[in-house]
């Protein structure tokens, strides 16, 4: 894939659901699938799979279709879940700690390296084996321990100084729990994840 080709942040959001399928497929043992039968699956078109592949290489075979653990190999490279991504938490409450202690994602090299909160009740205290740090140790932190990824889980009166000050020390993505849009002038990637939301869109569709 050339440097100067953009790739949709539909396509990036749609490769980890890839991957998840893939590596269940590597679990029972499936050494080669179609897009035809990942498509079915996975209840995407087919032609948009191999469209959203062939974005990053020529990954299949005509005929055969692609082989699994070469696929698995080589979506986890584009995600750069081959090297560890360090992330800060900020914010130690009941999400926080939940967060913390939920370890699924530590197979594929992201694991939280910093946890921080500004009640000083909280700091020095542990979560999962990290301590809890005070946010005016944040910015030495981050570089410190090559952090690169953050998870706001403060108040939503809070997030947007929160954001600040991480986007400040460097941090290049945000995953915003906080029910309330972060602004910022500068090229960061800021996901959201709304909990609320997402239930009253499902409920939408209760008969």
């Amino acid at each position: 894939m050339a440097k100067s080709e953009k790739i949709s942040e539909a396509v990036v959001r749609r490769l980890p659901i890839y991957l998840r399928y893939l590596s269940y497929l590597q679990q029972v043992g499936v050494t080669t699938v179609s897009s035809q039968q990942m498509g079915k699956n996975l209840d995407i078109n087919p032609a948009q799979i191999r469209k959203d592949l062939a974005a990053f290489g020529d990954f299949g075979k005509k005929g055969i279709g692609y082989d699994v653990n070469y696929l698995v190999e080589k979506i986890r490279q584009i995600l750069k879940l081959d090297q560890e991504i360090r992330v800060a938490l900020v914010g130690a409450g009941h999400l926080g700690h939940a967060i913390s202690n939920y370890n699924a994602f530590l197979k594929d090299q992201i694991r939280i390296a910093a946890i921080f909160d500004s009640d000083p009740a909280k700091q020095g205290k542990q979560i999962a084996g990290i301590t809890i740090q005070p946010l005016e140790e944040l910015k030495e932190t981050v570089k410190e321990r090559h952090i690169r990824l953050a998870i706001i889980t403060v108040p939503a009166a809070a997030a947007q100084s929160v954001a600040d000050l991480l986007i400040e020390a460097g941090i290049e993505g945000i995953l915003n729990f906080a029910p309330t849009t972060i602004r910022t002038e500068k090229e960061v990637r800021i996901h959201y994840a709304d909990v609320t939301s997402s239930l009253q869109s499902l409920a939408y569709y209760l008969t």
